[in-house]
């Protein structure tokens, strides 16, 4: 694998998935390269819709990646970092790299989920099919740590969206079920003016318990999942945490608090990884 590719992508997860990068470290060093290159390749994914200013331009660029990624089988795959660094990692499922951008194209419609399953099933495309990824770079192939690698990644992608809640509203963009904000009387106009209600924070606990939930599921067969997919697993540590502030906040997804500086979430990561826990 090419160093200079690999330092590439390294660096974007350090700069912009700081989370990761972290988890990554606790990974054998043969394996971090394919990490990178996995965690470069979602971050491509997930910043489409920020980088276009219309869902056309978007659909461009996933269908670019799309053919980016069956180049890959190519003796020449396209001249890119990312893709280059792909490559390198080999055996790595196309199929599920494709699923991540199937999904992703749900970012271009600027609409909600329908409800709390449609979420879910966001979840599971953008973000467990990645950590379903994670654990083939690993070298993991073990049902048990499939299933907590699919739980931990739907935690982790509903903590995300409760903590991206202002991000996406300066947008005009809202990931939280329709149904559930009907219910609440939570209108959309407030999320977008970052306007902290009674309702927003109803919605936002709820879909903090769905992580919950997941995560506990995750966790409910810790015994069988081997420690070898323990670096995997790690960002259940933080989804943990992050959950936590999120309730010291009430949850009011705007307030400051949430944030973990760099340390804490660095000594949270290391205890885990010593004590083999996730």
């Amino acid at each position: 694998m090419d160093a200079g590719h690999v330092d590439f992508c390294a660096a974007q997860v350090r700069r912009h998935d700081h989370d990761r990068y972290l988890c990554a470290l606790f990974a054998p060093r043969a394996a971090r390269p394919a990490l990178f290159a996995l965690y470069a390749f979602n971050l491509e994914i997930a910043r489409i819709r920020e980088s276009v200013s219309e869902a056309m331009l978007g659909e461009i660029r996933l269908q670019w990646w799309r053919e980016a990624i069956e180049s890959i089988d190519t003796e020449t795959p396209r001249d890119h970092a990312v893709v280059q660094a792909l490559a390198a990692a080999r055996g790595l499922s196309h199929a599920r790299l494709k699923a991540i951008m199937d999904a992703r194209a749900f970012d271009l419609e600027d609409r909600p989920p329908e409800d709390m399953a449609a979420l879910e099933a966001y979840a599971a495309g953008t973000s467990a099919e990645l950590f379903a990824l994670t654990l083939e770079a690993l070298g993991v192939d073990d049902p048990a740590a499939a299933l907590a690698a699919r739980h931990v990644g739907i935690a982790w992608a509903l903590t995300g969206l409760i903590r991206a809640v202002g991000f996406h509203g300066r947008a005009r963009r809202l990931y939280l079920p329709a149904d559930l904000a009907v219910k609440a009387g939570l209108h959309s106009e407030d999320v977008f003016a970052g306007r902290d209600t009674p309702a927003l924070r109803a919605v936002v606990g709820q879909v903090a318990d769905a992580a919950r939930a997941h995560l506990s599921e995750a966790r409910a067969d810790a015994k069988s999942v081997p420690r070898r997919a323990l670096p995997a697993l790690l960002p259940g540590v933080l989804a943990t945490a992050y959950l936590a502030r999120i309730d010291r906040a009430e949850h009011n997804p705007f307030d400051p608090r949430l944030a973990i500086g760099p340390l804490p979430r660095q000594l949270r990561l290391a205890l885990a990884a010593a004590l083999g826990r996730y």
